[in-house]
């Protein structure tokens, strides 16, 4: 039995959310509802459980709290953070290959 790769993504407003969904969908992975604001994001990264998140916007505080509670969550941004694993993107249209280039989760399913 296999899982799907769940993937959330945040942004600053509901149109740039829509634009990067866009720019990330794939049939290799479900995207979860997304989020416009850190608090949305943690409450949808404790029910969803996302394997990995990709962020654009302001969101370092974010990713910083992200990458301490679940290292094992694959991130990507479009800034530079101070956490060694995100992996760095300079358009939303790098951010699926970028994703793609991240080890798939392993272990039991739970």
């Amino acid at each position: 039995m296999c899982r799907a790769v769940k993937v959330l993504c945040v942004a600053t407003d509901g149109e740039q959310l829509r634009a990067l969904k866009e720019a990330v969908v794939a049939a290799d992975w479900e995207l979860c509802a997304g989020a416009t604001d850190t608090a949305s994001a943690l409450d949808q990264i404790d029910v969803e459980r996302p394997h990995a998140m990709v962020v654009f916007g302001p969101f370092e505080e974010l990713v910083a709290l992200v990458a301490e509670r679940f290292p094992g969550m694959r991130i990507v941004s479009d800034r530079t953070t101070t956490v060694p694993t995100a992996v760095a993107v300079e358009a939303m249209s790098e951010a699926r290959a970028a994703l793609r280039m991240q080890p798939r989760p392993g272990g039991p399913i739970t």
